[in-house]
């Protein structure tokens, strides 16, 4: 095997191209370290954000430019080599090398993995194979998707997670006969309290979209290889003219367990970001830590770019310790859904009216002390949610389901 020796100093390897990677390099270089940077991708394309692909991307509102971290140009100018299109086949830790699938090999000072998450898709068995039958969550896969977006057209959609909503939601704005199923008792019960899930089932019914919740997908059923139509454990027969398949990601663990690092629900990695390999960082969808005394694994671009630029600053010699606030955001209709904090473990939750019309916020607590809230239409609730659980703050349930208390005299003081 040739192992290319890049510079006499070994350079950093960053293994993906997502936002994480692309975070971690940019911080990197305003942190005025200068080390010689290659990022390798298996996407042909630089690193993009993916939150708008099953949004504004899917509708045709965005172009390809308008979701890139930095233009193409801006890695060249800062001394970063973008190898795009390649595919990484092997990790040697005792080398300290990358294999290539061309069968070329490249030294690392230290490795990165920004590898993500890979779609969860149906079986074959059940007719996962067949054409027609989708996943979301690349450029490519919106790109196959987004002609098929057309007025008339049958979709349907398994699993009622933000993916599916927001794939959802286009359809039905495209003038789309939209089935969406569930197999959990509601929509998003893994990740919210019923009344977030009832707001969000009653817009989206609302808008034309069938939601079957407590249902299970028997199989799709083909014509000539493409999906047709899809059975129901219920006996019940739907015609489709494609499937999109939403039921979560996996993380890309594979190469970081072939090189025999720790993987604890994702990469594991320690406060700095760093692996049990302490010359490999990771950072993003692929990675574990740990956080309020649990190790978490957390999917959306808040998580990634800032546990990226926590990698930088570890690279950079001014470690952190990494304890995010979380947040994320879902665009569906007209209804910008965000989200502060999280609400695994809690014993009880609140709602409160917002001050717009179909505004409204549910705060989630565990006894007296405040997890998360989900704020829809309601952009004021969450950025004094946000504020108050950075200052470890929690107020009464009563005070904040009462619409005429202010929220903001919380956070004076």
């Amino acid at each position: 095997m040739n192992v290319e020796n890049v510079t006499l100093e070994s350079p950093i390897v960053v293994v993906g191209g997502g936002q994480a990677a692309a975070s971690m390099i940019v911080k990197l270089r305003s942190l005025g370290d200068d080390r010689p940077v290659i990022l390798l991708s298996d996407e042909p394309v630089a690193p993009y954000q993916r939150p708008n692909l099953s949004k504004k991307y899917l509708r045709g509102e965005l172009a390809l430019d308008d979701l890139m971290v930095r233009p193409q140009n801006w890695y060249a100018e800062h001394a970063v080599e973008l190898r795009l299109g390649q595919k990484v086949e092997e990790i040697d830790r005792n080398a300290k090398s990358v294999r290539l699938a061309d069968g070329s090999a490249l030294t690392y000072g230290y490795l990165v993995f920004a590898t993500g998450g890979e779609p969860r898709r149906l079986p074959a068995a059940i007719g996962g194979d067949l054409a027609g039958v989708y996943t979301l969550r690349d450029v490519a896969d919106a790109d196959v998707l987004a002609p098929l977006f057309t007025a008339g057209k049958r979709l349907l959609i398994v699993g009622g997670g933000y993916i599916g909503l927001e794939a959802a939601a286009v359809a039905a704005q495209s003038g789309m006969d939209v089935v969406l199923i569930e197999m959990a008792d509601r929509i998003l019960q893994r990740v919210a309290a019923r009344e977030t899930s009832d707001y969000i089932r009653a817009l989206h019914q609302e808008h034309g979209v069938r939601i079957l919740e407590n249902t299970q997908l028997a199989r799709i059923v083909g014509e000539d290889g493409v999906a047709s139509h899809a059975e129901l454990a219920t006996g019940e027969k739907i015609a489709v003219d494609f499937v999109i398949v939403g039921t979560g990601i996996a993380p890309r663990t594979e190469l970081a367990e072939q090189a025999g690092l720790t993987i604890d629900g994702g990469i594991a990695v320690d406060a700095s970001c760093r692996s049990s390999d302490p010359a490999i960082l990771a950072a993003g969808d692929c990675a574990s830590f740990v956080w309020q005394g649990r190790r978490i694994r957390l999917e959306s671009v808040q998580n990634a770019t800032d546990q990226g630029e926590a990698v930088a600053c570890t690279l950079a010699g001014q470690e952190v310790d990494y304890q995010p606030v979380p947040w994320f955001w879902s665009d569906q209709f007209d209804m910008k859904l965000q989200i502060a904090g999280l609400n695994t473990g809690f014993t009880h939750n609140v709602t409160r009216p917002g001050t717009r019309e179909h505004a409204m916020s549910v705060w989630y607590y565990h006894d007296d002390k405040l997890l998360a809230v989900d704020a829809m239409n309601d952009a004021k609730s969450f950025m004094t949610a946000k504020r108050l659980l950075q200052k470890g703050l929690s107020p009464e349930p009563d005070f904040v389901s009462d619409p005429d208390s202010d929220l903001k005299s919380l956070l004076k003081g």
